[in-house]
Protein backbone atom coordinates (compact mmCIF):
# COMPACT_ATOMS: atom_id res chain seq x y z
CA UNK A 1 0.00 0.00 0.00
CA UNK A 2 1.32 3.61 -0.98
CA UNK A 3 1.13 6.00 2.10
CA UNK A 4 0.15 8.99 0.07
CA UNK A 5 -2.15 11.83 1.39
CA UNK A 6 -2.96 12.96 -1.33
CA UNK A 7 -3.58 12.13 -5.08
CA UNK A 8 -0.79 11.88 -6.92
CA UNK A 9 0.18 12.25 -11.09
CA UNK A 10 3.10 11.07 -12.63
CA UNK A 11 3.88 12.28 -15.80
CA UNK A 12 6.50 10.15 -18.09
CA UNK A 13 8.70 12.62 -20.78
CA UNK A 14 10.35 11.62 -24.01
CA UNK A 15 13.36 11.39 -21.80
CA UNK A 16 13.12 7.90 -20.17
CA UNK A 17 15.03 8.69 -17.23
CA UNK A 18 13.00 11.54 -16.17
CA UNK A 19 9.34 11.94 -14.77
CA UNK A 20 7.21 15.09 -14.07
CA UNK A 21 5.06 14.72 -10.91
CA UNK A 22 2.23 16.76 -9.39
CA UNK A 23 -1.06 17.03 -7.17
CA UNK A 24 -3.96 17.70 -8.54
CA UNK A 25 -5.06 17.89 -4.60
CA UNK A 26 -2.58 20.58 -3.68
CA UNK A 27 -2.11 23.63 -5.82
CA UNK A 28 1.83 24.44 -6.64
CA UNK A 29 2.99 21.27 -5.49
CA UNK A 30 5.03 19.79 -8.33
CA UNK A 31 8.37 17.86 -8.23
CA UNK A 32 10.68 15.58 -10.67
CA UNK A 33 12.21 12.27 -10.29
CA UNK A 34 14.08 9.84 -12.30
CA UNK A 35 11.99 6.87 -12.51
CA UNK A 36 8.05 6.01 -11.54
CA UNK A 37 9.30 4.89 -7.82
CA UNK A 38 11.30 7.87 -7.59
CA UNK A 39 8.67 10.16 -8.08
CA UNK A 40 6.59 8.28 -5.52
CA UNK A 41 9.48 8.44 -3.09
CA UNK A 42 10.02 12.52 -3.82
CA UNK A 43 5.95 13.05 -3.65
CA UNK A 44 5.88 10.87 -0.30
CA UNK A 45 8.70 12.92 1.87
CA UNK A 46 7.84 16.81 -0.49
CA UNK A 47 4.34 16.60 0.67
CA UNK A 48 5.45 16.58 4.04
CA UNK A 49 8.00 19.86 3.56
CA UNK A 50 5.17 21.50 1.32
CA UNK A 51 2.27 20.87 4.02
CA UNK A 52 4.57 22.51 6.81
CA UNK A 53 5.50 25.28 4.68
CA UNK A 54 2.02 26.17 3.78
CA UNK A 55 1.23 26.15 7.73
CA UNK A 56 4.19 28.26 8.08
CA UNK A 57 3.19 31.08 5.49
CA UNK A 58 -0.58 30.72 6.87
CA UNK A 59 -1.58 28.89 3.71
CA UNK A 60 -4.55 26.89 3.59
CA UNK A 61 -4.55 23.49 3.67
CA UNK A 62 -6.45 20.96 2.01
CA UNK A 63 -7.99 18.16 3.88
CA UNK A 64 -6.05 14.37 3.10
CA UNK A 65 -7.78 12.74 0.57
CA UNK A 66 -9.90 9.80 1.84
CA UNK A 67 -9.63 7.79 -1.52
CA UNK A 68 -6.38 9.25 -3.16
CA UNK A 69 -5.33 7.72 -6.75
CA UNK A 70 -1.71 7.63 -8.64
CA UNK A 71 -1.72 8.47 -12.18
CA UNK A 72 0.97 7.48 -14.35
CA UNK A 73 0.39 8.88 -17.87
CA UNK A 74 2.52 10.27 -20.68
CA UNK A 75 3.32 14.26 -20.50
CA UNK A 76 0.94 16.07 -23.18
CA UNK A 77 2.52 16.29 -26.07
CA UNK A 78 2.20 18.97 -28.48
CA UNK A 79 -0.35 18.59 -31.23
CA UNK A 80 1.21 18.66 -34.83
CA UNK A 81 -2.38 18.88 -36.49
CA UNK A 82 -2.79 22.21 -35.79
CA UNK A 83 -0.69 23.51 -39.28
CA UNK A 84 -0.67 27.42 -39.45
CA UNK A 85 -3.06 28.92 -42.56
Amino acid sequence: MLDLKYSLVIEATEDPNFFGFYSPDLEGFTGVGHSVEDCLYQARWGTEEYLNLCKEENIPVPPPNPNPVVTIQNSPRESSSALPV
